[in-house]
């Protein structure tokens, strides 16, 4: 059974609006952050790790952000372009803004933490003006990342994209993708989330994203009832991630399915969800079933947790596959229907 409906008569694939960031991840690991002296950069941000992820894997991706108008805005441009990543909506900031900064901590490989510097971003400065019917028009679904929707004018232009791409019969794919910065406070968090959890087809989060996009309407005790409420809206797949536990996939003709993890030798904790994200949302594309999706999600993820970058070691399709053809025959069966 087909869920998600692409039309497969738009040029591009993708649309994700909101975060880029730079990340700054310590070569001289598992030591706290304070003694870590050496950082490789990469791109980061978890639309733009799900853009470069599903370029990887062969999908034609476009992007609505903002960037610094310097030297890193020149990196962000030009490692997208290395992608095939369609940048014409992707504009710089006229007022000095810079792009927010990421520094990770590897403590360990069970103990990572994130330090960003969000400050007046890059990325929260895009804008309705920014956002071009035509263009969202283009594509066969966009990704609405949750931490777009924090303030204005960002919020703005992501309500904005959702609105245009329900109009026009794009899918809507929303990332829960909570950030604690910004937010002013828990109730503000749920009313935006809460807007877009129920004009989406597809919904991504953690347990705790769905507490705070639920909290306004009573959280539900737990994740079955989750999905019911948002099927009730009109969503066909939610996805709900339970960390090294794994997640619950429930489908909007009342099967679900739990989606294991396959045995990697773990670098780092994060990474993971925009690797997941990425395939999951090319395998819908490429038709393929529902569990072989997921299959091919949790691969990737586990690829990335064991990976010290994220949007650098996005892998491709053939990669993918072949890291489940290695691992399958050990690991068995990652994906159990539940009902």
């Amino acid at each position: 059974m087909s869920y998600i409906q692409f039309d497969a008569s738009k040029p591009l694939d993708v649309i994700p609006i909101g975060r880029i960031a730079i990340d700054f991840n310590p070569t001289d690991m598992n030591r706290p952050l304070s003694e870590s002296s050496n950082f490789n950069k990469y791109v980061g941000g978890s639309p733009a790790n799900i853009a470069v992820g599903l370029a990887r894997l062969g999908a034609k991706c476009g992007f609505i952000a903002r960037v610094s108008d310097d030297q890193f805005g020149d990196y962000v441009e030009n490692y997208f372009k290395a992608d095939g990543i369609d940048v014409s909506h992707v504009f710089r900031c006229e007022n000095g803004e810079n792009l927010g900064l990421t520094f990770t901590e590897i403590l360990s490989p069970s103990q990572s933490s994130i330090l960003m510097y969000r400050d007046g971003v890059a990325d929260l400065q895009v804008c309705v003006d920014d956002v071009d019917e035509d263009y969202i028009k283009s594509a066969k679904a966009v990704v609405i990342s949750g931490t777009a929707l924090c303030c204005s004018p960002s919020r703005e232009a992501a309500l904005k994209t959702l609105f245009l791409a329900k109009k026009n019969g794009v899918v809507v794919i929303f990332d829960i993708d909570y950030r604690s910065y910004t937010w002013k406070n828990k109730d503000e968090i749920s009313l935006y989330y809460s807007i877009a959890a129920k004009n989406a087809d597809i919904i991504l989060g953690s347990r705790e994203e769905f507490d705070l996009t639920e909290a306004l309407e009573g959280v539900c005790e737990n994740d079955e009832a989750s999905a019911a409420r948002w099927f009730g809206y009109g969503a066909k797949i939610i996805i709900i991630k339970h960390g090294k536990e794994g997640s619950y996939a429930y489908l909007s003709d009342g099967s679900a399915y739990k989606v294991g993890t396959f045995p990697v030798v773990k670098l780092k904790g994060f990474g993971g969800g925009d690797g997941y994200a990425s395939a999951f949302i090319y395998s819908l594309l490429k038709g393929k079933s529902i569990a072989d999706a997921l299959e091919f999600a949790t691969a990737s993820a586990s690829m990335l947790i064991s990976a010290h970058s994220c949007s650098a070691a996005m892998p491709s399709a053939e990669a993918v596959q072949a890291f489940i053809d290695e691992l399958k025959p050990k690991a068995g069966d990652v994906i159990v229907k539940i009902k």
